[in-house]
């Protein structure tokens, strides 16, 4: 097995060891906030339960979606199944939507007869142990997601983030409602709860949307990839018609290689050779295809500096 196999398989293993270990935490930190909305009666700690109990459902599709992208390619799908990823992240979008709507509705249902909180510091003291867990789990998953190039880790990281957010903001507004009585401020913290989960649910939806659109890389990394060429073309004359796309941990990458009309097959395909193993060490989970053309091809004049891109 090489090298770049290698360190394929162990990142394989731990991008779906978290994704495993998501479920338990998500289900841990649900029973924990439903324990603290039982004891305290709160709408706001309700929502905050409610959000939970969709982490669990994304935490399982975010887990079975990681180890379909980590399928090898076959021949219904020769590039791979890099973007089933992409599908349990619109997933992840939609129940946060799910959770935001029937959270309105409990509030609805509160506004017009606000009522005072049973045993609130039992319950606070809970959901405040639940909502450390999540912190320190969404920074697990955000890091390693971002490391591995896993939009579902990413997604589900954010998503556990969004919870600690909400969280915090619950904790301050009813330790407020406590102190002065004003027991209003229970749904109406449910209400914000619910207008943020809408606004992640829509960021978390319209990025994956994006990637299953087959979206470029970004600026830095497409000048990174330029680079990379450029340093590793000796003995060609241009690059042009550079495209890019990202569909999940994976980058694909295809340009038009300009070389002398003259050139022996052999000669032009160690180059190739060069450039490929060059973004393959630099850029993890990359394909490269490159179209090799004769000289006449050029868009630059001749004479321009040494493999200019078009």
């Amino acid at each position: 097995m090489t090298a770049s196999a290698d360190r394929n398989a162990a990142s394989k293993r731990r991008i779906a060891t978290l994704a495993f270990w998501s479920i338990a935490v998500a289900f841990v930190v649900t029973a924990l906030k439903l324990l603290a909305w039982r004891l305290t009666g709160s709408v706001a700690l309700y929502s905050d339960a409610l959000e939970s109990i969709a982490n669990v459902v994304t935490a399982i599709a975010a887990y079975w979606a990681i180890l379909v992208s980590h399928t090898p390619a076959d021949e219904d799908h020769p590039f791979g199944h890099h973007k089933a990823e992409y599908f349990s992240a619109v997933l992840e979008g939609v129940l946060i939507v799910v959770a935001a709507l029937l959270i309105i509705a409990k509030v609805w249902q509160s506004l017009s007869n606000p009522a005072p909180l049973d045993e609130p510091w039992q319950g606070l003291a809970v959901n405040t142990g639940a909502a450390v867990i999540n912190a320190v789990w969404a920074w697990v998953l955000i890091s390693n997601g971002r490391a591995q190039r896993s939009p579902a880790l990413v997604a589900d990281g954010q998503h556990v983030m969004t919870d600690v957010v909400t969280s915090a903001g619950v904790l301050i507004g009813l330790v407020a409602a406590i102190f002065t009585g004003w027991h209003l401020l229970d749904p109406l913290l449910a209400l914000i709860v619910a207008m943020n989960i809408l606004y992640q649910g829509w960021k978390v939806t319209s990025a994956s949307l994006s990637g299953l659109m087959d979206r470029a890389v970004d600026i830095q990394e497409n000048m990174r990839i330029r680079d990379v060429i450029s340093a590793n073309s000796k003995g060609a004359l241009e690059v042009h018609d550079l495209k890019t796309r990202a569909a999940g941990r994976a980058t694909f990458i295809e340009f038009h290689l300009v070389v002398n009309a003259d050139m022996t097959v052999g000669e032009s395909h160690v180059i190739c050779d060069r450039i490929e193993d060059a973004l393959k060490a630099e850029i993890p989970s990359v394909r490269v295809t490159i179209h090799v053309e004769p000289d006449d091809e050029a868009k630059l004049p001749k004479g321009t500096a040494a493999v200019p891109f078009a």
